[in-house]
């Protein structure tokens, strides 16, 4: 086994490294916050190196993930890395010093409760404690899970139900520190849902950032994203992206709606469970799911036994 130290700026970027030199079965020793950053050690099974990227070109690849034909059609294809680049937008989420808040939206289990415990835990991590909102008040257990996660990070959650709450809350900002607001499951195509979270956003001009699983089928995901646009959405969040073997619709609603890429959820770990996108990134795990080899399923034999039952 083989273990290396990593240090960077924050979590993200050190995960980024761990995967970029280690490959994606790297495994997770320690993380710990040091002046300036942070340093990740990681170790890999050196019986279980990383497998050699694949030479097919970028069309075959695309299309094995099922992105959309007239997408294939139109685009300029050439370089897999390239051509992400030149048809998708990638860029951080907007947490520096006096953003604006950032309020998380999507569907009922898009992930947003996780995602902004994550976000939360590298920034402190980095030393930068943010300020964490929970408005989603209707999901029983939302507020007790997100709670869960500020006490081991000694920060404050602030509940508030109404925009007017999370007027107050804002309130207790200090020195233009990042402010997370974890929402309520949307149907983003029924009316009073899309008034709840206009009203919400407006009345504390939040960012609103998209999230979205990547387990998606095409055509959902790409309305979807077409209705979170509309709510004002510039950044995609996908999340589940470990649990999908296909990423075209991924990208497919990340060029519908015409979002930012900015990261994805990788695990349920709050330490290391988002990894930064960039098209050389989003490249290598659309190469590794073409060389997957799909599991040998008794698709006859279970139909017999459900026709049986």
């Amino acid at each position: 086994m083989r273990i290396k130290v990593f240090k960077a700026r924050n979590v993200a970027e050190a995960m980024a490294l761990v995967r970029r030199e280690m490959g994606e079965d790297a495994l997770i020793i320690d993380t710990r916050p040091l002046a300036g950053g942070v340093e990740i050690r990681a170790a890999i099974d050196e019986d279980n190196p990383v497998p050699p990227q694949t030479q097919a070109g970028a069309r075959e690849i695309l299309a094995h993930h099922g992105v959309p034909e007239p997408l294939l059609a139109a685009w300029e294809l050439g370089d897999l890395a390239a051509t992400l680049g030149r048809y998708l937008s990638f860029a951080p989420l907007p947490l520096g010093a006096g953003e604006k808040p950032l309020a998380f939206i999507g569907p009922p289990g898009a992930g947003k409760t996780l995602t902004v415990a994550k976000i939360a835990t590298r920034l402190v991590l980095e030393k930068r404690l943010p300020l964490v909102i929970t408005a989603d008040t209707r999901r029983a257990g939302a507020v007790e899970q997100l709670a869960a996660y500020t006490r081991l990070l000694g920060i404050n959650l602030f509940v508030a139900s109404q925009p007017g709450a999370v007027i107050r809350a804002l309130a207790r900002r200090e020195r233009g520190e990042p402010v997370l607001i974890d929402t309520c499951g949307i149907n983003p195509f029924l009316d009073e849902d899309r008034e709840l979270i206009s009203a919400l956003l407006a009345a504390v001009d939040a960012e609103p950032i998209a999230l979205l699983p990547a387990t998606l089928g095409i055509e959902q995901a790409i309305s979807y994203a077409l209705a979170l646009a509309e709510l004002g959405a510039r950044h995609l969040v996908p999340t589940q992206l470990d649990l999908s073997r296909w990423l075209g619709a991924l990208i497919a609603a990340a060029f519908a709606g015409n979002f930012r890429l900015a990261e994805a959820g990788v695990g349920m770990s709050a330490a290391d469970g988002l990894a930064p996108l960039t098209p050389e990134g989003l490249a290598e795990r659309l190469r590794a799911g073409f060389e997957e080899t799909p599991p040998n399923m008794a698709v006859f034999g279970f139909q017999k036994k459900v026709q049986l039952a």
